[in-house]
This record gives C-alpha cells, structure tokens and sequence, in this order.
C-alpha cells in the first residue's frame, strides 16, 4: 500500500476532479524533462551561440544552467504548493492573482505554440537536406501526422516512444565525445584550451548574457515536467526532484558537447564574424574529427530528435497548457475535454497540432529562406519563457514569504530573487526584435484579459483559499 508521504496528490483540495491518468514515476518525468530539452539540443544552434559568445559558448551555458537551477528550484517549490497542471498560469494565479495567472500562461503560451512549429521545421529542413527528393513541407506533416497520433494514443505511450529516442541521442553524444576528444588528442582542431570557457579579449557580461538568451532554447524542456503534475503518480515532491535533476544532467551533457565542438572549430574566427548561415558548425566540427560520416550521423539524429522525440513532447506540454486553462476559462472550454478512452485532452492536442502546421507552413510560403525565421521564433520562445520564469519568482515570493509568512527565506526569498534578477538580465540582452514582438504578445494578452473582465468572464479558479 502507498503511504501517504509517496501518494499523488488529491485534486479535490484544490476543486478539481482526476481525469488525466495518474501513470508517470520519477523516472518517466526525468525522461521527459531531458527528452524535451533534446541531450544533443546544442548542435543544432552551435554556430549561433558561438557566434554571440565570441567564441565562450561554454560559459554562455554554464550561465544558462546556473540561471534556471534558480528557476528549477522556485518550480520544485509551487510545485509542491500546487500539484495541478497548468504550471506557471496556475501557480500565479492561486499564489497571486488569477489575473495575473492569465498574463503569465499568455506569456508562457507563446514559448509552448512556438516551440513545437520551431522544431518541426527545423528537423523537416535538415531532413531535406539528407533527403532532397521528399520536400520540406512533406516532412513537416510526416512528423506532426506520427506525433499526434501518438500523442493521442495516451501518455504511457508517449513516455515508452521517449525513452527509446533518448537512448538512441545518448549513444550519438557519447559516439561523438569519443572521437572528437581522440581527435584533438590526436592534433585536429585547435588543441585543448579555456578559450570556450572564457577569453579576457572579447569577455563582457552583456555579450555573455546575450547568448545566454539564445543558449537557453536548449533548456527550454525542464519546466514542461510541471505540466504533467495531475499524471504524476508519486508524492508532489517528485516533480521538483526531476526537474532539478533533469537540468542538471542536462547542463553536464551540453557543456562537455560544446566544449569538443568549439575546439573542433576549424576557423572560430570566421564563425564569430560571419556567422553560421547554413546551420552546420556542429556537423562541420564532427566531420573533422571523424570524417563526413559523423557530419551526416549528427545531422540525422538532431533532425530525429526534434522533429519526432522533442516535438513530440513539446505538443504534450503545450496541450496540457491549454486544457488547463481551457478547464479554468481563461480559454475556450471545448480545449478541457478529455478522452475517456485514453485520458488526454484531445482537442487541445488537436489544436497543437493544427498550430504546429499553419506558422512552419506560413514561413515555407512567405519567406525565400525559412532558415531566416527559424532564430527569431527561438529567441520570442525565449522571451516568453523567461518573462513567464520571471512571474513564477515573484509568486514563490508572493505566496510563501507575504502570504504563508515562511521562515525558510534562503529559498523563498534570496534564491527566487536571484533568480528573477538572473533572468532580468538575459531579457534586457535578448534580440531586438524578439524584444518588440514579445512585448506586443504580451499587450494583447493584457487587452485579452481587459475584455474578459469587462464581459464578467473572469477565470474561475475553484479550490482557492
């Protein structure tokens, strides 16, 4: 029998019914968690991040990893607080306001609508380019038309496909560690150095922090493990507990990968110049030390792990936003109806789905390069995310020092401020653009939420105390 210090979490105190079902263990959600940020995420956006380093991609994701350790931990703790789905959207709605509950699920909705289309995209073009004779809007549709069928099938099936994936990118990272470290033992590259972990020539902070807001696409993944809390089957602390370690693990895995590749660099100079244009210094890298096999493994296998695996669990996560919030209002309700067959919230899933086509679809038609709007849809999916991240601190804050007078301030008080000043920084040096456009999404939530309140549509958050 399960004790009640490991049992799941009772949704009745919070007014809800259990519809989801209850089938996921630590190790299901660390899966997933890693799964979502993809362990080989860095060699896909590679050139970016070395380019807007000066070279120090290491230490851009050494600042990534230690940034959202913060963010991890003020999840591990509303998690506990909240054990619901829905994550940020619920966590500041109950711990400050349902309002501003609504603001920061339109904030983080923009990081979970974009991401999935950024990834399908990004894998149907490298697909294309391994496999020129089917097009990149064909293998677009191949990966959504797979992963929602999946998806739709329940989310035992979903974790079961994940595991299989990430088994298959772990024996590619190690295979690429392998050689790549024989090479530069062997004398290709530019020998062993500090040079990707820091350079007194080209160091500033908001240089670093810069691409950070970039490097950060690759953690983007962990905080989806608090969208699965009503099919957690184990105590509320669980869900802390593997989204701490899945970044951890993470963080080792894309530190250790970068550092190879940046000292595989054939001309760094060059990068940092000119730029990664066509997508490939990471494959470019592999094929130095190993030959133009490794340039076509890695390729592959980026192109497998984010349009299928990572995808895959992106369309999850986005889909348990949106029944949450369909669930509460905030939404359209037809987005809260769950299938009695499979326990999953079909129409939400079906509409991530939908979503998923219309904007790679709208770049493949409207622009010559698709490429050209594949590092503006990621820096906006940072944006949303980070001021989302931004709204969580201040509701751990909110919720356990204001409201629960908590004692423990080391971590409801320093560690979510540290957090949310972390974060403030990677937004101030985020891209331009990224910046206007993520604010303009942002004002039309707040215009959104004007409406619903002024048509006494509030969202009707039960359970609150």
């Amino acid at each position: 029998m399960t004790s009640p210090r490991h049992a799941a979490p009772d949704l009745a105190q919070f007014g809800y019914t259990q519809e989801l079902k209850r089938t996921l263990s630590f190790t299901d959600l660390l899966f997933y968690g890693l799964i979502f940020m993809v362990p080989i995420a860095p060699m896909a956006i590679f050139g970016g991040v070395f380019q807007a380093s000066g070279g120090m991609i290491v230490l851009a994701y050494i600042v990534g990893v230690v940034a959202l350790s913060f963010t991890a931990a003020s999840f591990s703790q509303m998690t506990k607080a909240f054990p619901i789905a829905g994550s940020v959207y619920n966590f500041a709605s109950r711990a400050i306001h349902p309002s501003v509950g609504f603001l920061a699920g339109w904030a983080i909705l923009l990081d979970y609508l974009l991401v999935p289309s950024l990834l399908y995209l990004v894998a149907a073009m490298a697909m294309n380019g391994i496999i020129t004779v089917v097009p990149v809007w064909g293998w677009l549709l191949l990966f959504i038309a797979v992963n929602t069928v999946i998806n739709l099938t329940g989310i035992r099936i979903t974790a079961r496909v994940t595991k299989i994936f990430i088994v298959g990118e772990l024996i590619v990272l190690a295979i690429f560690l392998i050689i790549g470290i024989t090479a530069i033992i062997g004398g290709k590259g530019n020998g062993w150095g500090l040079e990707p972990l820091f350079n007194s020539e080209t160091f500033s902070w908001s240089l670093i922090f810069g691409a950070t807001s970039v490097a950060v696409l690759s953690f983007l993944g962990f905080d989806g493990i608090a969208m699965l809390s009503e099919e957690n089957k184990e105590s509320a602390n669980t869900v802390g507990k593997s989204m701490m370690a899945a970044l951890a693990l993470a963080g080792l895995l894309f530190v250790a990968q970068t550092w190879v590749a940046a000292l595989l660099v054939e001309n760094p100079g060059k990068l940092i110049a000119e730029g990664d244009g066509t997508g490939t210094a990471f494959y470019d890298a592999a094929a130095l030390a190993g030959g133009k096999w490794m340039f076509y493994l890695c390729a592959g296998a980026t192109a497998l792990a984010w349009g299928f695996a990572d995808a895959m669990v992106a369309q999850v996560a986005t889909s348990r936003l949106l029944y949450a919030m369909g669930r509460d209002g905030a939404l359209p309700r037809f987005l809260a109806k769950v299938s009695r067959s499979y326990s999953v919230p079909y129409n939400a899933i079906l509409l991530g789905s939908v979503l998923a086509i219309v904007l790679p679809g709208s770049l493949l038609i409207f622009l010559e390069n698709p490429g050209d709007g594949v590092a503006v849809v990621g820096t906006l999916i940072n944006f949303g995310a980070m001021i989302a991240f931004m709204t969580l601190h201040v509701s751990v804050v909110w919720h356990f020092v204001i409201k629960r007078r908590s004692s423990d301030l080391l971590l409801h008080l320093v560690s979510p401020i540290i957090g949310f000043v972390i974060l403030g920084f990677v937004v101030w040096n985020a891209n331009l653009a990224a910046q206007i456009v993520g604010l303009i999404w942002l004002g039309v939530g707040f215009v959104i939420m004007l409406v619903l309140l002024a048509l006494k549509r509030n969202v009707s958050l039960v359970g609150m105390d």
